[in-house]
């Protein structure tokens, strides 16, 4: 059901080795493909993702039905379980919280002879994100993108979401968005989507940033564009490392493995590693059992299969240092003493401390944020947050006096560099 490995960091198992190895890469059809969509979008605009939106989504629709009428936006949070309403708004005021803690100021220092230096920090003006929609209803991605814009000060938000065949979109979707107050909701998605809104078409704005989850088609199309947009990152399948001592309970450890493998691509990594044999045997037999009795066992089994494993380590030192090799986008800490083995995690999208913090808290409610970087990128990336919707423009002031006690070596840089042209800028000031 899930292979157990006796790690050896001088001889690793082919599994290991394909966990180790793992990326965001996209076989060249694929590439091509959506090259071809992002290409005749930028190009036909409407025309051409209203084709596609046909042809992928099976939505026959019209250019007045791109956009959700906010009565639509409205009913739809109406009509929704109060159940479901009252988990959503008390999510969202955690995720709020969270990332108010996050806001950024500009700042000035005084450098001497009246000169002033500083950064201002500045909303990015337009956002669209990226929600999906259509085998799973990703509201919870909805408050992680939109929230974070929202303390940032990002004027103009927008949604992009799926359309279902008959032209509808999800409604807990819709819910989601009236509760954080965004009104500008777009039935598309897709590689077309990323296109349309990079680049702009009658119907959809051009936009500065894209951000939240999609396929495959969505990752690549945003790789192909970013540069007329800016991205969140290229995102691959989910994924977690559970390390593990032997106070944890096998049935902890191997339901929170099920919870990322089940994500649907059949690419996810769930990987547990351990210093104790006897926990490694009862957490595979766990998976076995838990996973018979699951929706998904059948992706499950197939994410397993490629980058599932149990991994036997010496002792949680050699566990943790596996585990900043792995970089992963989840890492849960389920030891007797998590907070100390904390400071030694170095590369990790997220950090679950103790086995009442298992990962889908995170995912859902104790307000950080779910969109993480995968595929090793948590060796030099972040979540998203404020900072994801912010940019920050350098301020420069001289004076006169201090042009005259700087020339020389300004002059003498640039000439240098053979920039004599830089060079007069600064020499014509001085006659």
């Amino acid at each position: 059901m899930i292979e157990t490995i006796s790690y050896s960091s001088d001889t690793e198992s082919t599994k290991l080795n394909a966990i180790l190895s793992r990326s965001t890469d996209f076989t060249p059809e694929l590439e091509a493909a959506v090259r071809e969509i992002v290409t005749h979008v930028r190009d036909r605009g409407d025309e051409a993702l209203l084709e596609y939106t046909r042809r992928f989504d099976r939505a026959d629709l019209t250019v007045d039905d791109l956009r959700v009428p906010e009565t639509d936006i409205e009913s739809a949070c109406r009509s929704a379980d109060p159940d479901l309403i009252e988990a959503l708004r008390a999510a969202a005021a955690n995720i709020r919280r969270f990332h108010e803690a996050q806001q950024r100021t500009s700042w000035f220092i005084e450098d001497g002879d009246g000169v002033v230096l500083g950064k201002r920090v500045l909303p990015i003006e337009r956002a669209a994100l990226l929600i999906p929609g259509a085998s799973a209803p990703l509201f919870s991605t909805l408050l992680m993108a939109v929230i974070p814009a929202q303390i940032a000060g990002v004027p103009n938000l927008c949604i992009a979401t799926p359309p279902r065949p008959d032209a509808s979109v999800h409604p807990n979707i819709l819910a989601a968005a009236h509760i954080v107050g965004v009104n500008e909701i777009y039935r598309v998605f897709g590689a077309q989507a990323v296109a349309a809104f990079a680049f702009g078409t009658t119907s959809l704005p051009r936009v500065d940033k894209l951000v939240g989850a999609g396929h495959p088609s969505v990752q690549i199309a945003k790789k192909m564009v970013f540069g007329s947009v800016d991205i969140d990152m290229v995102a691959g399948p989910s994924e977690i490392v559970v390390l593990a001592d032997e106070t944890a309970d096998p049935r902890h450890v191997a339901a929170d493995l099920l919870s990322q493998a089940e994500h649907g691509s059949g690419f996810e990594a769930a990987v547990c590693i351990t210093p104790s044999a006897r926990l490694a045997e009862r957490v595979a037999a766990e998976i076995q059992r838990q996973t018979a009795s699951l929706t998904h066992r059948e992706t499950i089994q197939k994410a397993l299969d490629n980058f599932g494993a149990v991994v036997v380590v010496k002792d949680l030192a050699e566990g943790i240092a596996l585990a900043n090799r792995i970089a992963p986008e989840h890492i849960e800490l389920i030891v007797a003493d998590p907070w100390a083995c904390l400071d030694a995690v170095k590369n990790a999208g997220a950090v679950f401390l103790g086995p009442a913090s298992p990962e889908p808290v995170g995912d859902y409610y104790a307000g950080t944020n779910h969109i993480l970087p995968t595929a090793g990128a948590a060796r030099f990336a972040s979540s998203v947050g404020v900072e994801t919707f912010l940019k920050t423009v350098s301020i420069v002031s001289y004076t006169s006096r201090r042009l005259r006690q700087t020339a020389g070596h300004i002059i003498r840089l640039a000439e240098a560099e053979g920039l004599d042209a830089h060079a007069n800028a600064i020499r014509v000031r001085q006659q």
